[in-house]
């Protein structure tokens, strides 16, 4: 549970809900170049995932415009992959399947990244992380940098025979959201001191990453494209955020502190739903954690924890 003012350390982010115009381009895209199956097809709406959890719903918005640059919106869907040879994969047959998408690599001391734009625009992080014993706290604040990685290193070191032959490694799931927004503080204030985050790196008035359970992030809110943007109108992009709770416990306090917060919300007593500052879709939901399951990967652990 968490404590009345901040989320469960169990706390997880489910699948990123995108508006799509090509809706079986996308599925071809995310399927055969990212690495995921498809899990439920119905109609308008694609869910694609790993190992049974989605990760990616691409709902058919055929009335629905690309936002106009600078807006506030998504930054990047960040795929956590359980191995290296999992983002080695998922780099190799996307690179293989739209290689202009490839927007760039680094290590960022916590993790290995490589970054991609899908075929409309929206950002995408493959990415593994280092053993939290290997992560860095200093006052509170996660060490995070952002250093070269050669991806084609990267491939001849990780790349296995599976993912040669362009099939999925490993497990994988949403590690991290990565949003647009128009100013820092709003950001902080609302994912942080309403929503219950906690901050695990403020960047100035550029980028403050939020967390629970003392993961170096769930989510990220930044400027570098949107700085002053407004509230989004409705346009092709990110549908929603879902993030994941252990229990109607969670539920209760985080619609407390909404409610003390004046956020407005829709709590059908299984999920609540609310917008943030830039109109954001957000739906928390109850997925329990198996009792007989070890530490999730974004657990207190320890000297791992931020420093408080």
């Amino acid at each position: 549970m968490g404590t009345g003012t901040h989320l469960a350390a169990d706390t997880s982010m489910g699948a990123v809900t995108l508006n799509v115009a090509d809706l079986d381009g996308m599925t071809v895209y995310y399927r055969d170049g990212g690495g995921l199956s498809v899990l439920e097809q119905s109609g308008p709406k694609v869910t694609l995932g790993r190992s049974g959890r989605p990760i990616v719903v691409l709902l058919r918005t055929p009335e629905l415009r690309h936002a106009s640059p600078g807006e506030a919106g998504l930054f990047h869907t960040a795929i956590l992959f359980d191995t290296e040879a999992g983002p080695a994969a998922a780099v190799h047959s996307v690179a293989r399947m739209r290689p202009g998408s490839f927007t760039g690599s680094s290590d960022h001391l916590v993790s290995k990244a490589f970054y991609f734009d899908d075929p409309e625009g929206n950002g995408v992080e493959l990415y593994w992380d280092r053993d939290r014993t290997q992560w860095s706290w200093t006052h509170g604040q996660v060490e995070m940098g952002v250093l070269s990685l050669d991806p084609s290193a990267y491939l001849r070191e990780h790349l296995d025979e599976r993912g040669l032959a362009g099939e999925p490694v490993g497990d994988g799931r949403v590690g991290h959201i990565h949003l647009s927004v128009g100013d820092v503080r709003t950001a902080r204030d609302f994912y942080a001191t309403r929503l219950g985050f906690d901050v695990t790196l403020a960047l100035g008035d550029q980028a403050v990453f939020v967390s629970a359970g003392g993961y170096h992030h769930h989510m990220a809110m930044n400027v570098w494209k949107s700085r002053g943007a407004g509230r989004r109108r409705p346009a092709l992009g990110l549908g929603r955020v879902d993030i994941e709770v252990p229990s109607a416990d969670d539920i209760g306090e985080l619609t407390e502190r909404m409610r003390h917060h004046r956020v407005q919300i829709q709590d059908d007593g299984r999920t609540v739903r609310f917008e943030g500052p830039w109109a954001n879709a957000v739906r928390l939901s109850v997925v329990p954690v198996p009792k007989d399951t070890a530490a999730p990967p974004n657990s207190k652990s320890g000297r791992n924890a931020p420093l408080t």
